[in-house]
Parts: structure tokens; sequence; C-alpha cells
């Protein structure tokens, strides 16, 4: 028995011993992971030189500006279509074809215009009506034509239309009862022999385009609503400071009251719904909606969300219960932390600097991303609407109409289709496209990882302070991120590089269960389900062992894998300790983000739904009014976890250094 123990004992290292000259983080440090800091300085000058030769080849313009079917940008200062914002489509109908997601060009001739149409008129009408007429609805054809239907240099009818992202779509519109109707005309002549539904535009009309029409009438609500959540999280830590064991029965009793209206609100929208006509469809039956509010008018939806909330609510009451003795033990540490945070203040702040790298690293990576998808040439195929052997064949818009294709086929045209290239740099385009991507990984673990080591720096130094507040340094915060930038840069970056590779590995993973998705193959499903499990938790726990190995170099200044195996070490010597007390303390800071984000999504639910009549008519007009809500709900806990993770840092320090 004696030998056993003596064997884990040695297993798991031994305990350092006690030093009373020993008053926290180290001053007389050196550098440590020189060569990955090298590494890591030359891999980010190597990201610098992409950026470049991105923003050389690149044209935002082709993000910007919409193109006609000459690849030609309208509006574009300059150019013959400077005073021609607007696209115009000649059959909107056809962008609603699964053709657009496979060639991202609506396979229709598309013409820049000074603005778009406003009233309803067929090329038929046009001919036989007023000069007025004919010179409204010449201005819709390609240049120098004539009224010609044939071969497609006319549009056969107009619509009312709206710009919108500068692009002409119909304007739609919905009457009492849920009719829909363009231009007040719930059926129009399509100008070919034919009758079009309104409804048949309304499918045109894409999903993306409808949820980004929502953000444009809703975003300044969605700042202010971010706002606030920023203000009650921060009233929160504040009250915690001072209130702890208070405010943390309070985030209790509060967090199950939130989650107890949420399973009545459900149950009523259930009963309310008894008898109406099709409330009883199954979600099965109803199938794929991209009118999401249809699903919220039938009862299995309000029964699934009642069931999930009553299932979270039930497990929420039996953890309490269960760790009743645990939980004491863990507001005695939240209220140290909180003595913590009132000695070094200034970490509140510094979570906006965090959130201010971040924004910075991933306002890099996207611009770079949009210079590098547009670095390409106008790439022109073959469309048409019969069979044709040269059809998404590629062409020449100057010589198609001497070609032997337009001979063979009619029908067909020479559209621009995407922007490509043959050139060595379009070749090796998807290669600086994975290096943004892997150095985008790199540099955002980077900034999380400087977070923690310069959050540990400042919180040892509190807790190795002999006497308080005299022993801890004037300026904790910055002291910690002066070490951490000076000596342990290398670290911080071996860290997250590690880290970062696992998680490009879990993108191509999922990439690639995206592509096996119609696949018929079993085993290869099964073996890259067992891979996602896999490499998600190592990804965890890489996360985890980071983090403590961060805290031992923010204290004795060592490299990292010196560090990493300091923290495994101590942390299997307390495994007891580290699973409960570490672990329900974190457990009751999730329930403080839980409760933010449980207020701020049901006012905003109230709001943006209209359930308030006293400011029902502030509330935008919207297609989804979920847009908004899911929104504020993931803004509200990224907020929450910024500003908690001071104390999470603050809880972990003083745990690992209490191990100690």
């Amino acid at each position: 028995m004696d030998l056993t123990l003596r064997c884990l004992f040695l297993s798991t290292g031994e305990s350092r011993k006690f030093d009373p000259n020993f008053k926290g983080p180290l001053h007389n440090r050196g550098c440590t992971d020189v060569l990955c800091c090298i590494l890591f300085i030359l891999a980010l000058l190597g990201y610098f030189a992409v950026g470049i030769v991105a923003w050389s080849q690149g044209d935002p313009r082709k993000v910007i500006y919409p193109t006609d079917s000459r690849g030609q940008f309208c509006g574009q200062a300059g150019t013959p279509l400077e005073r021609k914002p607007l696209l115009f489509y000649f059959n909107i109908l056809k962008c609603a074809s699964p053709l657009v997601l496979l060639e991202f060009q609506c396979p229709t001739t598309q013409l820049c215009v000074e603005s778009c149409p406003d009233r309803h008129l067929t090329l038929v009408k046009a001919k036989l009506g007023s000069k007025e007429d004919r010179e409204y609805f010449q201005q819709y054809c390609k240049d120098g034509v004539n009224f010609i239907l044939k071969d497609g240099l006319c549009p056969a009818m107009l619509m009312p239309s709206k710009a919108f992202t500068r692009r002409c779509l119909p304007a739609l519109g919905t009457l009492k009862g849920g009719v829909v109707v363009v231009g007040n005309e719930t059926t129009f002549d399509a100008g070919q022999g034919y009758n079009i539904n309104a409804t048949d535009v309304l499918e045109a009309r894409q999903v993306a385009m409808r949820i980004f029409e929502d953000y444009t009438q809703s975003w300044h609500w969605i700042l202010l609503g971010l706002v606030i959540a920023m203000v009650v999280s921060l009233i929160f830590i504040v009250l915690l400071r001072f209130l702890a064991g208070i405010m943390v029965w309070v985030m209790i009793v509060l967090v199950i009251l939130v989650i107890g209206y949420g399973i009545a609100h459900c149950y009523m929208e259930f009963a309310s719904l008894k008898g109406d006509p099709g409330s009883d469809v199954t979600i099965r039956d109803l199938g794929l909606q991209t009118d999401f509010s249809v699903y919220l008018q039938i009862r299995q939806t309000w029964l699934a969300f009642m069931i999930i909330l009553a299932i979270v609510e039930i497990v929420v009451i039996l953890l309490l219960i269960f760790l009743r003795k645990r939980i004491m033990i863990a507001i005695a540490l939240i209220k140290e932390a909180s003595r913590a945070v009132g000695h070094v203040m200034s970490s509140l702040l510094y979570p906006l600097l965090t959130f201010a790298l971040l924004a910075v690293v991933i306002a890099y990576w996207a611009i770079t991303a949009v210079f590098l998808s547009t670095s390409n040439d106008q790439v022109y195929k073959v469309f048409n609407n019969s069979d044709c052997e040269y059809a998404r064949e590629t062409c020449n818009p100057k010589t198609f109409n001497t070609s032997n294709v337009s001979a063979v086929c009619p029908d067909a045209e020479c559209l621009f289709a995407f922007y490509g290239g043959e050139t060595l740099y379009h070749k090796y385009l998807i290669l600086f496209q994975f290096y943004n991507v892997f150095l985008f990984f790199w540099c955002a673990n980077f900034v999380t990882a400087l977070g923690q080591v310069t959050l540990s720096g400042a919180f040892a130094s509190y807790y190795w302070a002999f006497k308080k507040p005299d022993d801890i340094p004037a300026f904790p915060i910055f002291s910690s991120l002066g070490r951490a930038l000076r000596y342990h840069t290398g670290s911080l970056a071996f860290g997250s590089l590690i880290l970062s590779m696992v998680q490009v590995i879990r993108v191509h993973l999922e990439y690639l269960d995206h592509k096996l998705k119609g696949a018929q193959n079993k085993f290869a499903k099964f073996l890259l389900s067992c891979m996602k499990c896999c490499f998600w938790c190592l990804n965890r726990c890489i996360k985890f062992l980071n983090r403590n190995a961060y805290i031992m170099i923010a204290i004795y200044g060592k490299s990292f894998c010196p560090s990493a195996r300091d923290a495994f070490f101590l942390l299997m010597r307390n495994i007891v300790r580290v699973a409960v007390l570490d672990k329900v303390t974190d457990f009751l800071l999730f329930l403080g983000k839980l409760l933010i984000v449980g207020i701020v999504g049901i006012f905003s639910f109230f709001f943006f739904s209209g359930r308030i009549s006293a400011i029902e008519d502030a509330a935008p007009s919207l297609n989804y009014y979920w847009v908004p809500i899911l929104t504020l709900v993931v803004g509200s806990y990224l907020i929450a976890h910024g500003f908690f993770s001071v104390y999470a840092m603050c809880v972990d320090t003083l745990f690992l250094c209490f191990c100690e």
C-alpha cells in the first residue's frame, strides 16, 4: 500500500518546498521560448506580406458595387455607368434557382440603371402604348436596342421594385390575412402569355437578404441592447465586489425564476394555440420553412421549448441541492476573488483591451479575406434556357455573337459568372487563404493568452502580498502586461500555436463533414464523427492546460513546457479540489452569465415581437423578429463572458496559488 501511494506521488511530481522569502511573481526573470518568439514574428511579417499582396491584387469594388452581365461596375465614378448605380434583373424569378448557389450569379441578363421600375408594364403593352410608355420601357433594355424581345435584349416585363443593397428587387408587401402583393397587385402579366403570382416573386427573395434587411432596420436597437448588457454586467460585477455572498444567492434565485418564467410562457403559448387551425401539425410534417415564424404557430414547437427549459430547471435545482456544501466554500472563494478585484480595479477594464485587440485581428483577417477573394479576373460562362452542349463553359463576350456557340444554341448568352484566373498568383491563392485563416487563429489565441497571463500575474501579486495593499505593486496590470510582453512573448506564441493547429484541423473536419453530408458511406461518416469528437476533447484539454500553464508562467517566469508540466502535476496532486471546488465556482459564474443573457433576451423578445403596447410603435418592422433577439442573446453572452472572465481568471489564479 505504501509503495502504491509512493508511486502515485512520484508520478504527479513533488510538492514545492515552502519559501518564506517568496513574495509573488518573480521580477528577475529571463526571456523564454525565444525560438518560438522569432517564429511568431516571422509569421506576422509573412502575414503582413500576404495582406500587402492581396491589397495590391484585390478589388473591393467587386463587393461594394454590383456588376452587370459584362462584369462592369454599376455607379463607379469615372466610368460610363457612373450615373447608373442600381442593378436591374431582366427576370428576377430566375434568381430563385439553385443555379445561383452553384455559379454565384443569377442566370438572367443584368443591367445597370439609374432608377428601379416603379410600375408594372409589359413589353407588348409598351409597344402598343403611348410614346411615354415606350421611352420609359426602353431605359431598361440594352443600349441601342429598340424593343426586341428575342435574344434577351429587352425584359419581357417590368414590375414595381425597390433598391436594396443597390439591386432592384420586387416591392413586396403583405395585406391583412397574409396576402402577398407586388405594387398592390396579387397577380400580374408576365408579358409572355401567362400570369405570375406575387407569392412566386416572394420565393425569389432569399432568406439571407431578409435577414440583412432586418439588420439594417434594427442595428441601432441592437447596439443599444448591447450597451445595456454591458452596463448590467458592470453593475453586477461591482455589486459582487461588495455583496458577494448575497449576490450569489440572489443570482441563483433569479436564474431559477427566469427559467421558470420561460417554462410558464411556453405553456401559455402552447395552451393558447389549442384549437387553432393547423396548430397540431408536427415539425416533421411542416418541413424546412424559410419563414421561421411559421414554427411559432404550431403547438409542438412550444412543447419542445417547454420540455428543454424544464430539463434545464431540474438539472440546475438538483445540482444546487447536491452541491450545497461545496457552494458555500465556492462562495468564500468568490468573496476572496472579490477582494482581489477590489484591490486591482483596473482588471475590470482589461477586457476592453482584449476586445479591441481581437477586433483588430478580426478586421485584418476579414479585410485580407475580402481582398484575396476579389483578386481574380472576370470569368464569363454560357447560360441558356434549353439543352446546350456548351452550357456552363467559359466564353468571350466580345466574340460570342460570331462564335459557333450562338449558332448551335440560339438562346444562349455569354454572361459574367464569377472571378478567377490562371496566373501563378491565382494558382496559389488557396494557400494564401489558408495562411490567412491559420494566422487569424494564432493571433486571436495569442491575444487571449496575453490577457490570461496579464490578469493572473496581477492577481498573483495580490495573493502573495503579505501586507495588503502595501505590498501590492502600484500598477499591477501594467506591471504584469510589461513582464508578459518583454519576457514571455515566445511562450504565449508557443501555447497559442498548439491550440491553433488543433482548431485549424477542426475547421477542416467541419468542411469535410459538410461535403460528405450527401455521401452514402456510413463508415466514413462514423470515422469523421469520431475524429471530430476526439479533436473537440483535445481542444478542451489544451485550453485547460494552457490556462494553468500561463498562470505558472506569470508567477515563476519559466518557459511554456516546464510551466505546463508543473501546472499539470499540481492539479493532479489536488485533483479532488480541482474537480469539485473549481468547477462549482465556474458553475456559479456561468449562472451569472445566464442571468444577464436571460434578462436581455426576455426584454428584447417583448420589444421586437411588439408585446409591450406602450412602446409598440417604436419597435421596427421586421421579417424575422428573432434575428435581433438572437444577435442580442449571443452578444450579451460574449459581453458578460468578458467581464466574468476576469473573475474566473482571478478564481483560477488564487486557487492555483493556494494549491502551491
